[in-house]
């Protein structure tokens, strides 16, 4: 096994588990606890995982935003409903529209009035709010369950097939060089259906993801026709990222 997936394996574990030990990860890997060790050690130069004796923690509880398993966060809510509010602005009767598993688009999700509405979702909290709106037409593709998203080779096919207007699209990280990334490549071929398929990209991605970087990179900037984020964006951050002609919009904007 390669580096970059013993790395997803172990943040895997991790994101579910919330602390493994070297030895665990050896025997599930197999691989020798020194090879685990260095793992470890790359993965927390990252910034993603804290070292602790015999094993390791995620760095953050919430990990830049993932979504854990029982029940979503609620880490900078006010924001991301800010940037959902924005979002919302795009949104018109009728649409055909695909929200990405996220926290952001959940709150997009739960900001949708129960109107005449086509909306694709991978996402388990997002159809659990939007089966409580009988006018919105819901649409899910099916597959296997990753933390709170499916996914699976049928459910990429299936996206390929549809017409999406808009595709709201969320990352664990954003960088002018290494683009939209996420920690998990399980999740990739959904998302790139999403971004292929859809005439129009918009990503949602609060300002604490700027110049972070996960291990996988899904999307380059220059595939977006939006970025929406909060206006909590520095402004020089936010000057980069227009000189790179990125069509950065701020939530308080709108």
């Amino acid at each position: 096994m390669n580096p970059i997936l013993r790395h997803e394996k172990i943040m895997e574990v991790l994101l579910t588990n919330k602390e493994v030990t070297v030895t665990d990860l050896s025997d599930t890997l197999k691989v020798t606890g020194k090879t685990i060790r260095e793992d470890l050690t790359r993965l927390e130069e990252q910034g993603l995982i804290r070292r602790i004796h015999g094993g390791a923690v995620l760095a953050q509880s919430d990990q830049f935003g993932i979504l854990p398993s029982k029940e979503p966060i609620s880490r900078h809510l006010e924001i991301k409903k800010s940037i959902a509010a924005a979002a919302l602005t795009r949104i018109h009767p009728s649409d055909i529209i695909a929200l990405d598993g996220g926290s952001t688009t959940l709150e997009i999700a739960r900001l949708l009035p129960n109107h005449q509405l086509t909306v694709i979702t991978n996402d388990v909290y997002i159809i659990s709010e939007l089966s409580k709106k009988d006018k919105i037409n819901l649409v899910v593709p099916g597959g296997y369950r990753v933390r709170n998203s499916l996914t699976g080779p049928e459910a990429v096919a299936y996206v390929k097939e549809l017409n999406i207007q808009k595709a709201f699209i969320s990352a664990t990280g954003i960088h002018l060089e290494h683009g939209l990334s996420i920690y998990t490549g399980e999740l990739i071929a959904f998302k790139r259906a999403l971004i292929d398929t859809a005439r129009e990209i918009i990503a949602v991605i609060d300002h604490h993801k700027f110049g972070q970087t996960a291990l996988r990179t899904f999307a380059k900037l220059h595939e977006l026709n939006r970025l929406i984020t909060d206006n909590g964006l520095p402004e020089a951050v936010l000057s980069e990222y227009r000189q790179a002609n990125i069509p950065v919009e701020l939530s308080g904007e709108h």
